[in-house]
């Protein structure tokens, strides 16, 4: 608790993230002393999907959330599928990764233009740069990319200026514009300003891709044992060679704007601010089952160039092999309840989702006085906690030797002027960096995913849906599986139980619960605690302009409608849906 050389400050809600997440610090000396993550929505989707149709699990899991659209579709398929042990066709196999893969692209871009960029860039200095400078910048990081001229600059200053007039800050509202934490110079920030602009129309045009496959964003169409859309180059209602040539230019213009523009404004930006490679690092454990995009089902096995591991106790040159069986959750800082128990881990099969709240009753002020004060559980590994995501799966990838990642990193930390050191990338500046890194090795894979995709069908394989195990007469009485996906935000799993062609048991493991855990059993913070705390040295200058905790914060890109339905305080029931 609170010191005479402490204060308590809430940050409460935290903005641009999906859900609602309110961090407690108590705060001395300009820096942070102690952190508390407390998600303050509850989810229930793993309790809806019992009793159901296990082939229609995926349509429900996915509403989740509307921002990682897809991903909690495609591991609860293969969760089905592995339970089923159903085979899929390669191009079914094939378009669900380039739907995988572009959700990547998208999700990095929109995160770091629109979720984060403003916590390192000030929208009004913009506005005092001089746009040929902007323009020489722009030539200097990416020559070939075609808005580049002073008059392009000059026009994007202009919009600022008309959006900022009279204290009308349209979609820039309520930015700590002139913190003295910025350090950008104003040509480099009309040029991140600009590329915040023209991601907006970027991301809203390359997501057509899963329109194209699925029929639709967000919330594309799936299906267990294949897919929803079929191959006839000489139909007008299916994917044909007018939806290839579209397909060919989206793949195209997504890479095209990560390697180009995404990559190297982050970066530049960077290169202003290398102390936060210093700062705000996680737990000193990460963990991945494969590369960005990676599609799973069962026991993680290497389908890619990374491996599945982990790094642990800040040694970040060896690699432990991946065991699922290692992984249980928690409730010791959360608002459920278990059967066995609440000290108790439970491995994810049987686990259970009982909300129990005992927290205040709104409106309070703090809630991690008591122990209990989130709706997100404990996952852990071995008794540990660890972090997963962009970074998580680029520190293993340098730890494994994957040349391109090397490559990229080593090159990029000495533009920077750091060390080529992996423990880096264990940082708020690490997180951002990694983000975008995985971009560009991800738009070649796009690439070489979608190639293979053309050659297949060049060669006749048009085959998207398997029917042989459709029937549930064709399924064992009673099985279970798992689907892994290395989602935007890190490592996902579906775990399911199916019996009498039924779904028992279900739980979803997501990225941000590993991320934004609270305390466990032994009192280990999860890593959104820990980079803000850990070392009682994190900044923050002003309490109530907390743009540092929103630097650190954002760099993990929360995605809180995953880790925990609307319930009331009295836990009544709000709304009832019902599906006919």
């Amino acid at each position: 608790m609170t010191t005479a050389e402490t204060k308590r400050v809430v940050v409460d809600p935290v903005t641009r993230i999906e859900g609602h997440l309110r961090i407690e610090l108590e705060v001395g000396d300009g820096a942070i002393k102690n952190a508390w993550s407390c998600t303050t929505q509850y989810r229930g989707i793993e309790v809806v999907v019992r009793g159901r149709d296990p082939r229609d699990a995926w349509a429900f899991t996915q509403r989740i959330c509307g921002v990682c659209t897809a991903v909690h579709a495609l591991a609860s398929i293969l969760a089905v599928e592995d339970a089923l042990s159903y085979p899929v066709p390669v191009q079914a196999q094939l378009i669900r990764s380039l739907i995988s893969q572009m959700q990547i692209l998208q999700d990095h871009v929109i995160h770091f233009y629109h979720l984060q960029a403003l916590d390192w860039v000030d929208v009004v200095s913009a506005l005092s740069a001089d746009p040929s400078e902007t323009a020489k910048l722009q030539s200097e990081l990416s020559p070939s990319w075609p808005l580049s001229s002073a008059a392009y600059f000059a026009e994007v200053q202009r919009k600022i200026k008309e959006s900022v007039s009279g204290g009308q800050y349209s979609i820039f509202t309520n930015g700590y514009w002139g913190h003295p934490a910025y350090k950008l110079p104003p040509a480099v920030n009309l040029l991140a300003v600009a590329h915040y602009l023209e991601a907006l129309d970027w991301q809203r045009d390359v997501i057509k891709l899963h329109t194209i496959f699925g029929g639709k964003n967000p919330h594309p169409n799936f299906l267990v044992g294949g897919m929803a859309c079929a191959i006839n180059l000489d139909s007008d209602v299916t994917i044909n060679q007018v939806r290839l040539d579209q397909l060919q230019h989206l793949v195209d213009r997504a890479a095209s704007f990560c390697e180009q523009v995404y990559f190297t404004d982050v970066v530049a930006i960077a290169s202003f601010y290398p102390e936060w490679f210093r700062i705000g690092a996680s737990n000193p454990n990460v963990m991945a089952v494969g590369e960005a995009g990676a599609l799973l089902s069962g026991t993680p096995s290497q389908t890619g160039a990374l491996q599945p591991g982990l790094l642990l106790g800040g040694d970040y040159h060896t690699v432990v092999p991946f065991e699922m069986g290692k992984i249980a959750e928690f409730i010791t800082s959360a608002w459920y309840t278990y059967p066995q128990g609440d000290e108790v881990g439970l491995p994810p099969w049987e686990g259970v989702t009982i909300g129990r709240y005992t927290g205040p009753k709104p409106p309070y002020q703090w809630l991690s006085n008591d122990a209990r004060y989130t709706w997100t559980k404990c996952p852990r590994y071995d008794g540990n906690p660890v972090a997963v995501g962009p970074n998580a799966r680029v520190m293993l990838g340098y730890a494994q030797g994957l040349t391109e990642i090397r490559d990229l990193v080593d090159d990029s930390l000495r533009r920077l002027r750091l060390p080529a050191d992996p423990s880096l990338l264990n940082s708020t500046a690490g997180r951002m960096f990694c983000r975008a890194l995985e971009s560009v090795t991800t738009a070649r894979r796009i690439r070489a995913s979608f190639d293979s995709f053309l050659q297949r069908i060049k060669a006749g394989e048009t085959a998207t849906f398997n029917p042989a195990r459709w029937e549930p007469s064709t399924w064992p009485a009673k099985c279970r599986g798992v689907g892994w996906m290395e989602a935007p935000r890190g490592t996902l799993s579906h775990w399911v139980v199916i019996e009498n062609a039924a779904i028992s048991n279900y739980q979803a493991v997501v990225p941000s619960t590993w991320n934004s855990s609270g305390r466990d059993a032994k009192g280990q913070m999860g890593p959104y605690e820990y980079s803000l705390a850990h070392g009682g040295d994190h900044p923050l200058v002003e309490p109530s302009k907390p743009l540092e905790v929103l630097r650190t914060v954002h760099s993990f890109d929360p995605c809180q409608s995953c880790a925990v339905q609307v319930l009331d305080d009295a836990g009544t029931e709000i709304v009832q849906v019902k599906v006919l």
